[in-house]
Order: C-alpha cells, then sequence, then structure tokens
C-alpha cells in the first residue's frame, strides 16, 4: 500500500522530458562510484564505463542516470570524485551539452537536499594547479522522470526504491548498516542481507510491488534499476523494463533508446584472436518497437 503512494507520487512529480523518433537517450544506473578501495565494486568497470560514456558523448545522446551513482552511504564524496575524476569531466561534458540527467536513488539520496548537490557537484578543487573550478553547476536531480510522447503516453523512469520500504523509510538506519557493518565484511564475502542486488526474496518482492503498481496505472511503461537485474520484458508481459547496472563482475549493462527504439546493451571486454582485448558492445535484447510497450 505505501510502496503503491510513494511510486504515484514519484509519478505525479516526475521531471518531464520529450521523447521523439529524434530522441537519443542511454540509460544507467547503479554506477555506486567509490573510492577505488577493496568494497568498491564500480572501480572494475570504470575503463568500460568511461568508454561507453565517451561513446554515447560522442553519438550525441543524452545520459539518464537512474540513481545510485555516487557510492555515498560508504565513502565521503571528496574520495570518490579523486578516485574517479576523469568519469566526472566526462559527465561535466554531457552537462555543458545539457544532456545529463541524474535520478537520486537510496544510496546517493543525500541529493534530495540541494545544499548538497552545491556542495559535492558545482565545484572541484584541481590539484594540477590549486585552483577552484566549475564542475556540473545546477546539476539536474529527480525523483523520477517521464519521457513523453506527443500522444501522451511515457516511459516512467525511477530508481525503484520506493518500492523497498526499509531502503527508502529507512534509508538513513540502512547506510549505516552498510557504512560500518556490511562494508568491512564485504571483504570476507558477507552479502548485505537488506540489498534486493544480494538478497533474491527481497528482489523478487521488489519487483512484484513495481508491477503491482503497473497494473493498477494502466499498463504504465516503466524503467527502474535498484535490483541490478536487467529485464527486457516480452509484448505480453508487464512493460517493466530493468537497466541492471554498472558492477556486474564483468560487465556494464544499460538501456538505450533511439529511432523509437528500445534496446538491453552491455559493455564488456573481449579478447580477439590476436589476443589483443578490447572493449565491445553486445545487444541482450532487442532492438523493440517502443510503441509495442506504450
Amino acid at each position: 500500500m505505501f510502496s503503491n503512494t510513494r511510486i504515484t507520487k514519484a509519478f505525479k512529480n516526475a521531471k518531464k522530458l520529450k521523447l521523439s523518433e529524434q530522441s537519443k537517450y542511454i540509460l544507467f544506473s547503479d554506477c555506486h562510484r567509490g573510492d577505488n578501495s577493496f568494497a568498491d565494486d564500480f572501480s572494475h568497470n570504470r575503463k568500460i564505463y568511461h568508454y561507453a560514456l565517451s561513446h554515447y558523448l560522442k553519438e550525441n545522446f543524452t545520459y539518464i542516470e537512474l540513481g545510485d551513482g555516487d557510492e555515498l552511504w560508504e565513502n565521503k564524496f571528496d574520495a570518490i570524485f579523486n578516485a574517479n575524476k576523469d568519469v566526472y569531466l566526462l559527465l561535466k561534458r554531457f552537462h555543458e551539452d545539457k544532456r545529463l540527467h541524474f535520478i537520486w536513488g537510496n544510496h546517493d539520496m543525500e541529493y534530495r537536499n540541494p545544499k548538497n548537490i552545491v556542495k559535492n557537484l558545482h565545484y572541484y578543487y584541481d590539484t594540477t594547479d590549486d585552483k577552484e573550478k566549475e564542475l556540473m553547476i545546477g546539476a539536474s536531480f529527480s525523483e523520477a522522470i517521464r519521457l513523453e510522447t506527443e500522444n501522451n503516453r511515457s516511459i516512467f523512469l525511477l530508481h525503484g526504491h520506493q518500492a523497498d520500504w526499509f531502503n527508502y523509510s529507512f534509508w538513513k538506519l540502512s547506510r549505516f548498516l552498510v557504512r560500518f557493518l556490511w562494508r568491512p565484511l564485504q571483504v570476507i564475502g558477507v552479502k548485505d542481507p537488506t540489498s534486493p542486488a544480494q538478497n533474491h526474496r527481497e528482489l523478487i518482492k521488489v519487483e512484484k510491488r513495481l508491477e503491482k503498481w503497473i497494473k493498477k496505472n494502466d499498463n504504465q511503461m516503466i524503467v527502474t534499476g535498484h535490483t541490478h537485474r536487467p529485464r527486457f520484458p516480452s509484448i505480453n508481459e508487464l512493460p517493466h523494463f530493468n537497466d541492471g547496472s554498472c558492477v556486474h563482475p564483468r560487465c556494464i549493462t544499460g538501456l538505450e533508446i533511439e529511432n523509437n527504439l528500445i534496446t538491453l546493451i552491455k559493455w564488456h571486454v573481449q579478447t580477439n584472436n590476436d589476443g589483443i582485448m578490447q572493449i565491445n558492445k553486445t545487444v541482450l535484447e532487442g532492438p523493440e518497437m517502443l510503441s509495442k510497450h506504450l
């Protein structure tokens, strides 16, 4: 009941962006950018992520991050930035082109407060010349986004923790547990039982709550993250998509929207016949017409 209310509120208050045949969007989530320590899952895929972002910048895609971009439960932002400066400078270029939109998730829910956006993302200190420089002044953060067509149909984008009462209503407690309990235990392989990404039973509960909302709202197409499990439904299934995460063991996954088509993709490292390692993109599902799900 309460998850339904939270999701509906996010839908009504969602930021609106245009969706047309000319639109080009890349959706990633759950990067969990960290401090390059032993507990930083993003560090394994940082070069893959940077390469993929460079591709989408060159191809004039708009980048939308569906929450949990910065791992603020485990780290201070200064440590995150210093470990990923090249990534943030690349995001800065999207921002300068007005092609960057962030959605906050439970691990970066601090960005609900505009003061934290200003504190973390407006300026950075460049140690190369000891000067403060602009980063992403006015960076756009929302709880949800709706990509709207001319006929008033839309794709509803949100992180998905609205369907996870503990990680939404008690996110500060969850942050405390992760920061001081699960993070130290992570090095010896102990998983966080409060995380849907690491607890299959919780994952299924979250997905069922989201799909219950979809049924109640005229089969509204929805794209989430949070569970880290990629989803690309068939025509006969509820239109519940998930872009996966950027902390899979050997790849990052996302959803591309281009030419009124949606495609689930992954970027990963492959070795060719000459033994040369290279980063490639592979289509996992699709492309499929958006009109079949809207």
